[in-house]
């Protein structure tokens, strides 16, 4: 596949979310259609504990080929957020450098990560997650099994342990000394809801779909979501330390001072608190030896600046770990070390080509490399 010549439709989407491993998720859909038994330990209390980000934009290559692996196309075209794939590039003042309207394709189409969640939690069998299990510590027995301890105080044996766990993993100390470090950004998570009645020029500028207003290191990404709202992330490219003080949306907003009203009324009018999500990362060619008995999805296994692919390419892995080990009954190490192969390119590959996407929206050019991706001009 070209990737430069698939790029050139649509902007990446750069949103991250803290929303709980839809990788994890999807292993254990391809699992169970397999007939292989799985349980999923979840931190969170239920699956309604807490909202689960904004939206997704999953790629025909990956994000909806591991859904189809999965046997739930058609639920994931009962979700979609059509006209949410519309995108425009706006300047500080903002003045629209590009746009492109929503294609009406099935080749990225947007829908809200909770829903893409919620189907996959329905197509699981009763009592296949266990909630309220917050995982505090791994450690190795023999034989490829492990113990995993929760901070309810109980422990529990594995025959096979997958780590989708996120970056912050406590599955991956059992193959790999790395630990993310922070990538130069934050992003800063903000709301507007009943836009069309109560923020009608934030409405207006945002449009019916994506838009980046830019400069070199700063800038806001917004989505319109379904009812109403508007899921907006604040880019700073400050470090770790300026966040230690109080980011109130008053500090925040003075950072765009001659930025366009209806710009700041993004994060200045925000129906809801400014929720930090520092950017960490992982090294480029993130790899352990072959371990028996545990392995690692998605950010647990490689976590890297958001470049348009964390949720799609976990959830592939997750599809290609469930085939793998129904391909190898009996022989669970070959199915790991056959994943671990094919992931582990993919995971470097997809690193680099983040790093390009965050330089060409944030970097040295911006906004406008992005505006010329948009609009064919950038070769």
């Amino acid at each position: 596949m070209d990737r430069r010549s698939n790029r050139r439709k649509r902007a990446p989407c750069t949103s991250r979310s803290s929303a709980p491993a839809l990788g994890g998720l999807t292993l254990a859909r391809v699992l169970h259609l397999n007939g292989i038994t799985v349980t999923v330990y979840d931190a969170e209390t239920s699956a309604g504990a807490r909202t689960q980000g904004g939206q997704l934009d999953l790629h025909e290559h990956n994000g909806q080929f591991a859904l189809a692996l999965a046997g739930l196309t058609e639920e994931y075209r009962g979700i979609i957020h059509h006209g949410g794939g519309a995108q425009r590039v706006l300047d500080r003042h903002g003045a629209v450098l590009a746009e492109l309207p929503d294609d009406g394709t099935m080749t990225r189409p947007e829908a809200l990560r909770g829903d893409v969640r919620r189907i996959l939690l329905e197509s699981l069998p009763p009592g296949t997650v266990r909630w309220g299990k917050k995982l505090t510590a791994a450690r190795p027995l023999d034989q490829g099994r492990h113990e995993l301890t929760f901070a309810d105080g109980s422990t529990v044996g594995t025959e096979i342990l997958v780590g989708a766990d996120g970056a912050w993993s406590k599955v991956r100390p059992l193959l790999s000394q790395n630990i993310p470090v922070y990538a130069g950004m934050t992003y800063i998570d903000t709301y507007l809801h009943d836009v069309d009645e109560r923020h009608p020029a934030a409405a207006k500028v945002v449009g019916d779909g994506a838009m980046y207003a830019l400069i070199p290191g700063k800038g806001f990404l917004a989505h319109r979501e379904a009812g109403a709202t508007i899921h907006t992330y604040v880019i700073l490219d400050h470090p770790l330390a300026w966040f230690e003080a109080p980011t109130t949306k008053e500090r925040i907003a003075a950072e765009f001072e001659g930025w366009a009203p209806e710009l700041v009324s993004l994060i200045a009018d925000s129906d809801t608190p400014p929720v930090v999500r520092s950017i960490h990362q992982l090294p480029d060619r993130h790899r352990w030896p072959r371990t028996p008995g545990v392995t690692l999805l998605g950010d647990a296994a490689h976590v890297t600046v958001p470049g348009g692919e964390g949720a799609n390419i976990a959830m592939l892995d997750g599809a290609e770990l469930g085939q793998a080990l129904a391909a190898h009954p009996g022989a669970p190490e070959a199915a790991l070390t056959a994943y671990e192969k094919v992931m582990f390119r993919r995971g470097e590959a997809e690193a680099v080509a983040a790093r390009d996407t965050i330089d060409l929206i944030f970097g040295t050019g911006a906004p406008h490399g992005l505006a010329g991706l948009l609009t064919g001009t950038d070769r």
